[in-house]
């Protein structure tokens, strides 16, 4: 079982910053592979980022890459989503996803534990 928490939401200015921090319950963080996802009103959720369980591989949709960066700290049992460049149509409720495979995957069905979301918003 894996208890998920993110935190690091907020409210900021169009090209700004912001830092999203999952925390992992339990020892076995490491055997996960992790992901963010986004969803805005009136839109499906969609895939955001993803990292292996080891952290050597990472995708992203196209629509942030190069803006955020995935990461993983196993010691620490906590992923984080480094947003930099930050437009209006990022907003959007962030959760954080756990899978128990080792790969990327950009598949919500392969995700078998989330978080309870965290609000980002950008203003312009």
């Amino acid at each position: 079982q894996v208890q998920l928490v993110e935190s690091g939401g907020g409210l900021v200015q169009a090209g700004g910053s912001l830092r999203l921090s999952c925390a992992a319950s339990g020892r076995t963080f490491s055997n996960y592979a992790m992901g963010w996802f986004r969803q805005a009103p009136g839109k499906e959720r969609e895939f955001v980022a993803a990292i292996s369980w080891r952290g050597e591989s990472t995708g992203y949709a196209d629509s942030v890459k190069g803006r955020f960066t995935i990461s993983r700290d196993n010691a620490k049992n906590t992923m984080y989503l480094q947003m930099n460049s930050l437009k209006a149509e990022d907003t959007a409720v962030y959760y954080c996803a756990a899978a128990s495979v080792r790969s990327v995957s950009r598949s919500l069905g392969t995700y078998d534990y989330w978080g309870q979301g965290t609000q980002v918003t950008v203003s312009s």
